[in-house]
């Protein structure tokens, strides 16, 4: 799998804005940044009146970033971060950590017109299966032996360092 991929990067920046992954011929750009996806989860998780954490937001950016780039696509741009319980996105963390453990319950209008039926679908779903779990559960999973995070966090040694697409995609 690892040669299907390629990550060209601009090394001058912290966020991946120049980030395009090849797959089996086709290149993509990343879409939107994490903070839109943010917004479009808190949204939807208030309209179906089961609103989220921030831990549980950080998980399922994790989740729908992992699928959309194992299917060759960023979503978004921004890095993800190895931190004591999971893979985070800095960026939308400190927009939401106000929150503490309590749900966010916000509305945006927030528009992903560059998705299509397909990809929002994907996306939804996703939020729908993670968002009933437990946030200590949704921990537990991106904490698995060998994985993305675990490689990267490395009992506490990698603790804020980034976790590379190459490592999303090979050990999700």
């Amino acid at each position: 799998m690892q040669e299907d991929y390629r990550l060209l990067r601009d090394q001058n920046t912290d966020i991946w804005s120049s980030l395009l992954y090849k797959r089996k011929g086709g290149i993509s750009m990343a879409k939107h940044s994490a903070l839109d996806i943010a917004k479009h989860i808190i949204s939807k998780c208030t309209f179906d009146e089961m609103p989220i954490s921030n831990l549980q937001l950080q998980k399922i950016l994790y989740y729908i970033q992992r699928d959309f780039l194992k299917n060759s696509a960023a979503l978004f741009n921004d890095k993800f971060e190895a931190w004591q319980f999971g893979p985070v996105v800095p960026s939308v963390y400190y927009q939401y950590c106000g929150f503490g453990a309590l749900p966010i319950r916000m509305q945006y209008s927030i528009t992903l017109d560059s998705l299509t039926p397909e990809e929002l679908k994907s996306i939804n779903d996703i939020i729908d299966k993670k968002r009933k779990k437990n946030p200590w559960e949704l921990v537990e999973e991106t904490h698995k032996p060998g994985g993305a995070w675990d490689r990267v966090y490395n009992s506490g040694l990698g603790n804020h360092q980034e976790i590379s697409v190459d490592d999303i995609i090979l050990y999700g």
